[in-house]
């Protein structure tokens, strides 16, 4: 289909995922999502950069991370291309958008506060107008949540205690039909700052393809 944009995606869990999916379409650009790469944590998207960076070269590539507890999304990016910062645009290839969520994706999902708080029936007042100053967004999504008085949404997101794992066992799968149903991303803008710069980088992204010699 004339216009479409084709994109690939590597993300770090099933979450970003999701959220990226509602971000893409929320543009209204015909974005054509292809293979999504990753879910295996940061530490894979790392390793496996050079070769998504390369990979670029015939699709555009869409590839976000978290800044977790690094000091700075420059640092992370330093650490990620092992170049200087001045060198980051000439190492990165032009249709590789490469984003970080401050400091979670759980920040982007916070921040359409007033619709994950209905969804949640809670205090929108209880959110962060700026959810990226939230130093632990995933745990501060878990502690608002358990509040939450939907016994089935709570018991699917929050872990019981005593329980060993980390998040509740249909944590994505819950958080993921918030994003794909209520989540708006103009909103959500408004009160993230990484969000905002990476919709402003996904309405610009126009990848660019040289045409084989032989055509």
């Amino acid at each position: 289909m004339a216009g479409e944009v084709p994109i690939t995606l590597a993300v770090e869990d099933e979450l970003s995922e999701h959220l990226l999916r509602a971000l893409l379409i929320q543009t209204k650009r015909n974005f054509l999502i292809g293979t999504v790469y990753g879910k295996r944590g940061a530490g894979y998207l790392k390793q496996k950069l050079p070769a998504f960076n390369n990979a670029a070269k015939g699709s555009g590539f869409l590839l976000l991370t978290d800044l977790d507890s690094c000091v700075c999304v420059p640092k992370l990016i330093q650490d990620w291309f092992v170049c200087a910062l001045s060198e980051y645009p000439k190492r990165k290839h032009c249709n590789l958008a490469f984003r970080v969520a401050v400091r979670e994706i759980e920040s982007w999902v916070l921040a359409d506060r007033e619709q994950f708080a209905e969804y949640f029936g809670l205090a929108k007042q209880l959110i962060p107008e700026q959810t990226d100053t939230i130093s632990d967004p995933k745990q501060f999504l878990l502690q608002i949540v358990a509040r939450c008085r939907k016994r089935s949404l709570r018991d699917d997101i929050v872990p019981k205690a005593g329980d060993k794992r980390r998040v509740g066992p249909d944590y994505n799968g819950r958080l993921g039909e918030f994003v794909q149903t209520r989540w708006r991303a103009e909103t959500a803008i408004l009160h993230s700052a990484s969000l905002e710069r990476t919709w402003n980088c996904l309405r610009a992204f126009h990848p660019v393809f040289k045409l084989d010699k032989f055509i």
